[in-house]
């Protein structure tokens, strides 16, 4: 057996079966049943939720997050290119940019050559 008619055995193999499911009418959906409440003693206070106010600035799009009537971060997400953060870190007013929201990942890196 040459090496294409394995490899189309192999195609055909794993298409067959993705074909036969897909044939037919969709599965019924079955609609979402209601969250149930909170437990009770639990107040939720709506100050401490967070709103997010977003705006149309040029082409660009920015989200304005606040908690408390105080901005904590804006997301910009301009119309070409990946979306970044301006978080303010201490609460006094001074944001600092970020490319990406979770700075918790450090990647691991090692010197592997020096010259």
């Amino acid at each position: 057996m040459s090496m294409r008619s394995f490899t189309a055995a192999l195609v055909l193999a794993v298409a067959l079966p993705v074909a036969a499911q897909t044939k037919g009418k969709p599965p019924a959906l079955q609609p979402v049943p209601e969250p149930p409440p909170p437990p009770p003693g639990l107040e939720l206070d709506p100050a401490l939720e967070p709103q997010v106010t977003i705006l149309k600035r040029g082409t660009d799009t920015v989200e304005e997050f606040r908690v408390g009537g105080k901005l904590y971060m804006i997301k910009v997400t301009p119309a070409h290119g990946t979306p970044y953060y301006l978080i303010d870190h201490k609460g006094d007013g001074s944001f600092i940019r970020q490319d990406h929201f979770r700075t918790d990942i450090r990647p691991p890196m090692w010197v592997i050559f020096e010259f």
